[in-house]
Order: structure tokens, then sequence, then C-alpha cells
């Protein structure tokens, strides 16, 4: 796990179901769960990098809970990159900019860690709570956001829990 985390500190797993990195040249397979503990580790890094665990540990519960409900993806990696998708001139896909459900996903800016500590220990996280070592400290959120902004969504949910500046809901 150590090895692939640091291989993958610095380079993205290409998105929409590929499961395989590049690195320096060579191609690295991922297998189902090292793909999920990837991309739960992207969105703790970029949701909760900031935040102590417990905010670390909520980001990623509320990826599960999404996991596990009917109205989202069946994966790991299908909820953190759900987004509205648009088609450039050359054919590839891209996310619409501000419209995903996690905001780091399509807000114009890298998507690359760039404190490798940051990112092991997102790493980290990631591998506990797709392994189950903690229960669920969201009381079964499927949505948060920060207290600095309000979303359109927030008055039709049941606040459940503040974990620092993060708000949740179900």
């Amino acid at each position: 796990m150590f090895v692939l985390g640091w291989c993958t500190a610095f380079y993205t797993l290409p998105v929409k179901g590929e499961d395989q990195i590049s690195w320096h040249g060579h191609t690295i397979e991922l297998n189902p769960f090292q793909e999920a503990q990837y991309c739960m580790a992207k969105n703790i890094y970029f949701e909760a990098g900031n935040q102590p665990v417990a905010g670390k540990i909520a980001v990623a519960q509320v990826v599960i809970n999404r996991v596990d409900n009917q109205h989202y993806p069946d994966t790991v990696c299908d909820v953190v990159y759900q987004a509205q998708w648009k088609e450039n001139w050359k054919g590839n896909l891209f996310p619409v900019r501000n419209m995903c459900q996690f905001s780091w996903f399509c807000d114009g800016k890298s998507d690359e860690p760039v404190d490798s500590a940051t990112w092991m220990f997102s790493l980290l996280v990631a591998d506990s709570v797709l392994n189950g070592d903690y229960g669920d400290i969201t009381e079964g959120s499927t949505h948060y956001h920060n207290d600095t902004v309000h979303p359109y969504w927030a008055d039709s949910l049941n606040e459940t829990v503040v974990i620092n500046n993060h708000i949740f809901y179900k």
C-alpha cells in the first residue's frame, strides 16, 4: 500500500472506469479496492485535507453512505466523480464547471495532490474507512457543506451533525 500510495501521490487515476495509472511511463494496474481507496483519498484530500481526523472520516463516510444509497452510483469512484459531463471539440469528456457532487473535481483547479504528508494521511484514512474501522459518525449523512455557504438543498434535508466547519445532512 505504501509503495502504491507513494507512486500515486503525484499522478491521477483516469476517471470513468479505467483501472490503471501511469507512473514514469509504467502502467500500474489497480484492483477494485485500490481504485476505491485512491478515489476516496482524493476526495478526503481536497474536501477535508485541512480538517482533523474526524472531519476526514466524516467526508469519507458520506461517500460510503452514497454508495449504499439507491439514489447514487454504487462504487466509490463513481460517487466521487459524479458530475454533469460535456464533450469537447476533440471528443474528450470533461466535467462541467461547478456541476459536480464534490466541488474540487470541477472547480477548474488542478486535481493533483501537492502536499505529500496530507496525501499520505488521506490514503491511510481512506483505507481505514473502506475497511470499516470507524463507525458512521455522520449518522447516515449523504450531504454536507462548508459553513460559509448555504446550498439550495440544505433546507430540504435534516441536519445530523456539525464537524469543524462542515455541516452534515440526510
